[in-house]
């Protein structure tokens, strides 16, 4: 099985359309555990030396063979038309929320936010982004992110998101964000 481990291991990613885990990869191959992770190790560093079209990648708790960055461009414009329109500012806003905050409830979406979070957080459950995780102690559903938001923003955990204490904000919109802290700060305190 051993000189059949690297292409058995690359179809089967190629037939997957979620990242698997190494121990899914060892159960369907018949291999050991260690002998999987080193397929795979061999497997990346094959597409990176050779500078294919296809990376290797560990995504969401497994690994998926996706696009190189150098395919890019082409990709865009070959598939000019979105599969899902693009995020809007208050679903973009809901999503960072639950991403840094999680689990979080939509009562407090909306306190950070300043405004409603119901549509927003509707749509990203729709999309398959974010996902019920229990409820508070005051019985309000709490949101976390889902494996296709790991998958999506090409994200191992969410160890990896941007340090938010890098951001760097432009005066005005440091302003937007300090009276929306304040006013949520306000509605918490008259609860």
């Amino acid at each position: 099985m051993s000189e059949q481990l690297e292409p058995t291991i690359e179809a089967l990613l190629f037939l997957s359309s979620d990242p698997v885990d190494a121990e899914s990869l060892a159960q369907a191959t018949g291999a050991e555990l260690h002998e999987v992770v080193s397929a795979l190790e061999r497997l990346r560093e094959h597409y990176e030396f050779e500078r294919r079209g296809l990376v290797l990648r560990e995504l969401g708790g497994g690994w998926a063979l996706s696009t190189s960055a150098v395919a890019e461009e082409a990709a865009r414009r070959l598939f000019a038309k979105p599969r899902t329109p693009p995020l809007t500012a208050a679903q973009a806003e809901t999503l960072a929320i639950v991403a840094y905050l999680q689990p979080v409830s939509r009562p407090e979406i909306a306190r950070i936010r300043g405004v409603n979070a119901e549509s927003a957080a509707s749509t990203l459950l729709e999309r398959g982004w974010v996902e019920e995780d229990g409820r508070s102690q005051f019985g309000a559903v709490l949101y976390r992110t889902t494996d296709l938001f790991l998958r999506l923003f090409g994200l191992k955990s969410l160890d990896e998101l941007p340090d938010i204490g890098a951001f760097d904000p432009s005066p005005e919109v440091e302003e937007e964000l300090r009276e929306r802290l304040l006013r949520a700060g306000e509605a918490r305190a008259a609860q």
